[in-house]
């Protein structure tokens, strides 16, 4: 399998690592804008390859597309990133140009590639490429849910002080700090519901403090963060590669599914060799699909910006 990542700042070179040392890729390739940027950080990263004990190969490419002809998939990481202080949704108008720039220039040279967004505002980006590209709607992921999803574990994790292996929960909705719907009432700790290990007082502040993790990262590092967010893309990447229909949390294009049409945001979904294999339209109670509706209406908003 052949991997294009573009953008090879540190969510795109995070990304482009951990899919090397997975060693499920033959090959990735790292595209930037900026002179031999992509070349240094691949070769940083294949000297790496005899200690990690990965085969995958890495090139770094300045802005010359051909060299990612016939990926398999490719990330958009490409873009401005948060700076403290800053909404997904201030990026917009930045970041839109690029990601339409990118996402047709990687579609000339691979056209039957599956496309990860991962630039903010990345619900409004994953529509965006959809308008412009007109792909099948299997084959646009936005990333947001599976990041999300990780750092909702995280807390609960932490609020129920055992193993992150333990725990199982999902977020859904817009990827924005107000968006998202860590859903509380489905979350478990090996098939137990988590609201019989802690109380519903403690179980709020994990909520909240899910729905402001980038914002708390982006506060603590001075942007945003990178490690998590590239690991959630390589597992995707994985779950395509292994054709595996690993269920994520990913902005999908919805066409009446969850009572919503002609937007992206964040549902549950089955990944795999085709990209999106099947959208999972799971029971939410009244108020969870009060929120949704909510969520969708401000990613409406912002998609009206484009």
């Amino acid at each position: 399998m052949k991997v294009t990542v573009v953008g090879a700042g540190a969510v795109g070179a995070s990304c482009a690592e951990y899919i090397a040392i997975k060693n499920f890729a033959s090959e990735v390739v790292l595209v930037d804008i900026k002179e031999n940027f992509a070349e240094g950080k691949a070769m940083d990263l294949m000297q790496t390859a005899s200690l990690n004990g990965f085969d995958t190969q890495i090139i770094g490419s300045t802005n010359d597309y051909s060299k990612t002809a016939d990926s398999d998939v490719a990330v958009i990481t490409s873009g401005i990133p948060r700076k403290p202080g800053m909404t997904r949704e201030e990026l917009i108008g930045i970041n839109a140009g690029i990601v339409k720039d990118v996402a047709g220039k990687i579609i000339e040279h691979s056209p039957n590639v599956i496309l990860i967004v991962v630039s903010n505002p990345m619900d409004t980006m994953t529509y965006l490429a959809h308008k412009e590209l007109g792909l099948p709607k299997n084959r646009i992921i936005g990333m947001g849910g599976a990041l999300d999803s990780a750092r909702f574990k995280y807390r609960l994790a932490e609020a129920l002080e055992c193993p992150a292996s333990d725990v199982d929960g999902m977020v859904i909705g817009g990827h924005s700090d107000t968006g998202m719907i860590p859903l509380t009432r489905l979350a478990t700790r090996n098939s137990v519901p988590v609201s019989a290990f802690i109380s519903g007082e403690r179980l709020e502040e994990v909520k909240e403090a899910t729905k402001v993790g980038g914002a708390t990262l982006t506060k603590m590092l001075g942007t945003s963060a990178w490690y998590a967010p590239g690991a959630a893309v390589s597992a995707m990447v994985q779950a395509i590669a292994q054709d595996s229909k690993k269920m994520f949390p990913c902005s999908c294009k919805l066409e009446g599914e969850y009572g919503l049409d002609d937007i992206c945001i964040g549902v549950p979904a089955l990944i795999g060799r085709s990209g999106i294999e099947e959208i999972v339209e799971i029971g939410l109670d009244d108020a969870e699909k009060e929120k949704l509706q909510e969520s969708a209406d401000a990613v409406r908003k912002t998609n009206g910006l484009l």
